[in-house]
């Protein structure tokens, strides 16, 4: 899946910036290698004291000088103990024992390290950051006579905008058409598309479903959230996760610790050795500094952490911070939203039952009646395939909260709820009073001749979505839903959920989801798409947003975005969450064990300054590469 040849120009400001990054650590690995080739082939002879000093001092600089410039800043802000002062006293030290190549390589190695962090983490963001590419990006916006495509960040408050058929409106405003139909099930959660009048409140977000709209903005683009989710990834490290910041407290501690053990391991031999000399034992508490030194622990975690979120995103899962990526390993029990979340928010014909006329004829009937109406539900009906549609419907009219009324073939016909059919005395079969879904019923010159369900269908992957759920171990699935409870029990009981419970407005799941979490061992998860479950994502443990269509401000509480609105993507999340844990504990594991191995041979003066760096660097390095494995990873 690499993208290097994509088209550019090759020498781009993105890559000269990339090289002018990369130049230090090359410099300084040319000339200690020269030097170290030099000095072993004993090549020039006058290559020996001030000469091979100046050599490695500017092998050191380029990357060296960073660090200390960092261990003096910190010193500055009342801070000693830090991996940059450590390093700075090891390598200095160093070379005034006269281990010149052992200093640049030490600072070298770290420089390399970090430049592989650096790499990682923007590869990580980059993938982030095309993830978000995919929200509303253009607003049709009036100026100058004519409608201009523009970013949406350039409309003001109050200017006019044009939303098409099918697009999603990009910014907060009110109807200035007649009428609009949208899709809010992302919004509101109810799957009926809400039909809204002149003077009201469209959202961003919405999806426009009939004609050409025109709003007046009320809010800027960056007010919409989907700038400020873009910050919030950005600054996702900001939330550190616990083992994150256990290391950098231990950190704390660990440092002074090690740097009084090596003034000690240099000066108290004096009162216990026969044969002291100062120089060996300078360089054993230089070598024990640099193993000591944890940048492998401070470097791999996050790291590891990055590489979590970066192949997250990749799966189009979007973590808000490395803490989230831990809670998720501990989620035992997931409540999930009905509409937009398991099924679609979409209308579909789900059974048509006709009684007087055979099913062609009595949907060209319905249909010529549906043709007048703007109503969501006769856009599902429309969809039916039938040919030769050629009946045409004339009188009609609108029956307030009821349906239609008018004429087809010379027949007066009425589709409508059974309101319709009551006050107009047609008689209802009794099997349609146990329909769950909402119902479209027929008469033709004053009979019954049928009746059309149409449902909220549900999303192609939602058997799969739960079944991977319960497979990567979670307990106890719940769903909580604004819908009908007959709709929503209906629901639960197709997808095989252990419990469920319809009809709640916001605070009511909120108070449902209280009161799990008031069990010691339960730890909530929320996956909702909504306005209305805001308030849940936010109390829950782990609040999961469906941010395909999902509204604002349910992206900007939860703590994940599922970017597909594919709901089979939550165990992938799970077990996402599981591998970076797994990886991040090898490498606190692999830094440790090596660290303790080279220490005690350091103390006893078995390992050169070239252990003490691969005990650092090395292990640096290998947990880089682990971590990098993260993004190469497959989950199912």
């Amino acid at each position: 899946e690499h993208s290097h040849d994509d088209g550019h120009n090759h020498s781009s400001p993105e890559e000269i910036s990339n090289f002018r990054t990369y130049l230090p650590a090359i410099f300084s690995f040319v000339m200690l290698i020269a030097g170290i080739a030099i000095d072993y082939f004993d090549a020039f002879p006058f290559f020996k004291g001030w000469i091979r000093i100046v050599w490695y001092t500017v092998a050191y600089i380029p990357v060296g000088f960073p660090v200390i410039r960092e261990g003096w800043k910190s010193i500055k802000n009342g801070d000693f103990f830090t991996e940059f002062f450590l390093m700075s006293i090891a390598t200095l030290g160093a070379f005034a024992i006269g281990e010149y190549p052992e200093g640049v390589a030490v600072m070298l190695f770290y420089a390399v390290g970090e430049l592989f962090q650096n790499a990682a983490v923007n590869r990580a963001k980059g993938n982030i950051k095309a993830l978000l590419d995919v929200r509303p990006n253009e607003a049709l916006v009036y100026r100058d006579g004519d409608f201009v495509s523009v970013n949406p960040e350039t409309v003001e408050i109050g200017e006019k905008i044009q939303v098409r058929v099918g697009e999603k409106v990009p910014l907060d405003g009110i109807l200035l058409s007649e009428k609009g139909s949208f899709n809010t099930a992302a919004l509101t959660g109810e799957s009926k598309p809400d039909t809204i009048a002149k003077g009201d409140t469209v959202f961003a977000g919405s999806i426009n479903l009939d004609g050409v709209i025109e709003i007046e903005t009320t809010k800027e683009f960056k007010d919409s959230s989907i700038a400020r989710i873009l910050d919030m990834v950005q600054n996702a490290t900001a939330r550190k996760s616990k083992t994150e910041l256990f290391i950098r407290k231990f950190a704390r501690i660990y440092t002074p610790i090690v740097v009084f053990l090596a003034i000690g391991l240099t000066f108290l031999p004096y009162f216990f050795v026969d044969d002291y000399v100062f120089r060996d034992w300078l360089y054993r508490a230089l070598i024990f500094l640099v193993i000591s030194c944890p940048c492998a622990l401070v470097i791999s975690i996050p790291l590891g952490y990055f590489g979590g979120l970066g192949a997250a995103s990749r799966n189009g899962i979007l973590f808000k911070g490395a803490s989230f990526l831990d809670a998720m390993t501990q989620v035992n029990t997931v409540v999930m939203d009905k509409t937009g979340t398991v099924t679609k928010g979409v209308f579909k014909i789900k059974e048509i039952n006709s009684i007087t006329f055979e099913e062609t004829e009595f949907m060209k009937y319905l249909m010529a009646m549906e043709e007048q109406s703007t109503h969501p539900i006769a856009k599902a009906i429309l969809e039916y395939k039938a040919d030769g549609s050629d009946y045409e419907a004339t009188n009609v009219s609108e029956v307030a909260g009821k349906g239609l009324k008018g004429t087809v073939n010379g027949k007066t016909v009425l589709v409508g709820n059974k309101a319709l059919m009551t006050s107009n005395r047609i008689e209802v079969p009794s099997e349609t009073d146990g329909i769950v879904e909402s119902i479209v019923m027929v008469s033709i010159a004053g009979e019954f001749a049928g009746y059309v369900t149409i449902a909220d269908e549900l999303k192609d992957d939602a058997h799969q979505a739960i079944k991977q759920i319960r497979d990567s171990g979670i307990s106890k699935i719940i769903m909580l839903s604004g819908d009908k409870d007959s709709i929503t029990q209906q629901v639960a009981k197709e997808l095989n959920i252990d419990w469920a419970k319809g009809g709640l407005l916001p605070e009511d799941k909120l108070n449902e989801v209280e009161e799990l979490k008031k069990q010691p061992e339960t730890k909530v998860a929320f996956i909702g798409d909504g306005i209305n479950d805001a308030p849940v994502l936010a109390a829950s443990g782990v609040g999961i947003a469906m941010g395909g269509l999902g509204s604002d401000v349910a992206i900007e509480t939860a703590d994940v975005i599922i970017q597909t609105d594919q709901p089979s993507k939550i165990a992938r999340a799970i077990k996402i969450g599981r591998s970076t844990r797994r990886i991040v504990w090898q490498n606190i594991g692999l830094a440790f064990g090596v660290k303790v191995i080279v220490l005690i041979l350091g103390a006893g003066g078995l390992a050169t300054m070239w252990e003490a760096v691969f005990a650092d660097v090395g292990v640096a390095l290998l947990a880089i590469l682990n971590a990098v494995r993260l993004q190469k990873m497959k989950w199912q």
